[in-house]
C-alpha cells in the first residue's frame, strides 16, 4: 500500500497498453538497479540497455539485470544501435543468439547510425518476431542534419510499415538530449502540427514518444493525457515522471483527469 494513497489517480496496472514509461538503463550497476526497482519499478514497462552499453560490461551483469528487470514484470531490451551494429557486422545470427541467451526477450530495431535500407530493416522486424522476440523499433536518424531529410511522410509511412511488420511499438528518436531532432527544434520545443500529423495517421497507444526532458514529458501529459507513451526516460527522473502522470506535481496539479 502507498502512503497518502487517497490522494493518488489510479493508474492501469501492469501489464500496461498505454501510460507505458520506457527508462534508459546507461549502465547501473546490479545492486543500484534493483534498489532503483524496488522503490519505483511499479512506473516502469520497458528498461533499455542503452546504445553499445552491454558490450563493455560483464556479461554475466547484463544477465542479471536482465533477470532482474524481468522479476519487477519489466521488459528489458538491447538498444537500437546495438543492433545496427550486428548488421553492419553481418552478424545477425550471433546478435540473436547472444540476446536470447542473456535472456532479452525483446530487442530495438533501427537504423539511426547505420544506413540500413527501408525493406531491409522490415525484413529484420519480420525475422526477430519470427526468432520469438518482442520488437520495438525506431523511425529516425542519430545526425539532425540526416534527420531532417526525413519528411514527415516518410516518417508516417515508415512507422506504419513497421508496425505492419511486427514492431509492437515504434518509436519517434528525440536521442537522450530532445533538442533539435526529430519532432523537438533546437530549443527542445515539441512541433506540435508535426505531432498532430503524426497522430492523424499513427494510432497514439503504439507510440512511443522519446520525451527526456521534463519540459516535453509535461507537454505530452497535458496534450494527450497521462497515458500517453513515453521513452528514454533517465533512471533518475522515474518518480518524477509519474508524478507528473499522477498531477502530484506543480506543472500537472488538477490538470490530470
Amino acid at each position: 500500500m502507498k502512503s497518502f494513497e487517497f490522494l493518488s489517480k489510479k493508474r492501469e496496472e501492469k501489464p500496461r497498453n498505454c501510460g507505458i514509461t520506457m527508462v534508459l538503463d546507461k549502465g547501473l550497476g546490479l545492486e543500484t538497479a534493483e534498489s532503483l526497482m524496488n522503490i519505483s519499478g511499479d512506473y516502469v514497462d520497458y528498461l533499455k540497455f542503452g546504445w553499445g552499453t552491454s558490450i563493455v560490461h560483464d556479461r554475466d551483469i547484463i544477465k542479471a539485470k536482465v533477470e532482474m528487470y524481468k522479476n519487477h514484470d519489466i521488459t528489458p531490451y538491447t538498444g537500437g544501435t546495438l543492433f545496427e551494429l550486428a548488421y553492419n557486422a553481418h552478424k545477425l545470427t550471433e546478435f540473436f543468439e547472444e540476446a536470447r541467451e542473456l535472456g532479452f526477450p525483446a530487442i530495438e530495431i533501427s537504423d539511426g547510425s547505420v544506413n540500413i535500407h527501408h525493406n531491409d530493416k522490415l525484413n529484420c522486424i519480420k525475422r526477430a518476431k519470427e526468432e520469438g522476440f518482442e520488437v520495438l523499433s525506431e523511425v529516425g536518424k542519430k545526425d539532425p542534419n540526416l534527420d531532417r531529410e526525413l519528411t514527415l511522410d516518410e516518417r508516417i509511412k515508415n512507422m506504419q510499415e513497421e508496425l505492419d511488420a511486427g514492431s509492437s511499438l515504434v518509436i519517434v528518436e528525440a536521442r537522450e538530449g530532445g533538442k533539435n531532432i526529430g519532432i523537438f527544434d533546437k530549443s527542445g520545443n515539441a512541433k506540435e502540427d508535426e505531432i498532430d500529423a503524426i497522430l492523424d495517421k499513427i494510432d497514439g497507444d503504439k507510440i512511443l514518444w522519446e520525451a527526456p526532458n521534463k519540459d516535453q514529458q509535461v507537454f505530452f501529459i497535458l496534450k494527450l493525457g497521462n497515458a500517453v507513451n513515453l521513452g528514454n526516460v533517465s533512471s533518475d527522473d522515474i518518480t518524477s515522471l509519474e508524478t507528473l502522470r499522477q498531477g502530484l506535481r506543480g506543472d500537472t496539479v488538477g490538470k490530470i483527469k
